[in-house]
Parts: C-alpha cells; sequence; structure tokens
C-alpha cells in the first residue's frame, strides 16, 4: 500500500499510532513511580551495549564492500584508517575528536591521493 493510495484517515491513523508506539517505549522507564530492579548481573552487561552497538556499525562498514570481503583488503583506505585510529585511541589519548581526525587524515589522502 503506498501512501497515495491511502486516505487522509487512514494516513492519520498511523500517524496517531506510531506517534504512540514511539512515546510509550521511550518513556518506559518514567511510568513506574519508583525504580525498577534489574539484578547486578544485567547492569554490569548494559554498560557493555554502547560498544556493542557501535562495533555493529562500525565493523561491517570496514571490512566489507558490496556486503562482500574485500578480494583486496590491502588496498582499501578503510582498514588503514581503522588501525591509526584505533591506535591513537588506545597508545596515544582516549579522546574521541582527536580519534575521528586520525582515522580521516589517514582515510583522505589514500582515497584521494591514491584513488584507494
Amino acid at each position: 500500500m503506498s501512501l497515495e493510495s491511502m486516505s487522509l484517515g487512514e494516513v492519520l491513523l498511523v500517524i496517531f499510532g506510531l506517534t504512540v508506539i514511539t512515546v510509550v517505549t521511550r518513556a518506559f522507564f518514567f511510568i513506574p513511580e519508583r525504580e525498577l530492579a534489574m539484578p547486578d548481573w544485567l547492569k554490569r552487561g548494559l554498560r557493555y551495549a554502547p560498544l556493542a552497538a557501535l562495533a555493529a556499525v562500525v565493523v561491517p562498514e570496514v571490512l566489507l564492500v558490496q556486503g562482500r570481503v574485500s578480494a583486496t583488503p590491502w588496498l582499501d583506505a578503510r582498514l588503514y584508517a581503522a588501525a591509526a585510529a584505533t591506535l591513537y585511541f588506545f597508545f596515544w589519548r582516549r579522546d574521541i575528536l582527536g580519534t575521528i581526525v586520525t582515522g580521516m587524515a589517514v582515510l583522505l589522502p589514500l582515497r584521494i591521493g591514491l584513488g584507494w
């Protein structure tokens, strides 16, 4: 079903429904009057959620080309940029902006200068 084939009432109903779902899911932790009790193992596990989400986004972007592992990884500027950014973060400073700048400082010359 496309937007053009929907009536105004159907469009408004869909917008209202999506709004309700969004508000309820985002406000879920604000609804109870007291704090939700979580086991310690869950609290420890949730500390790693941002890192896991970042890895899930970055790793496929660095390693895959059109859904497949690159046939010539040594000519892929993304791998060198990711390696340089990782080394900067772990051995120089734990600074996000510096990590991004380092990665881009390696990526751009390889992409623009060498055409990788």
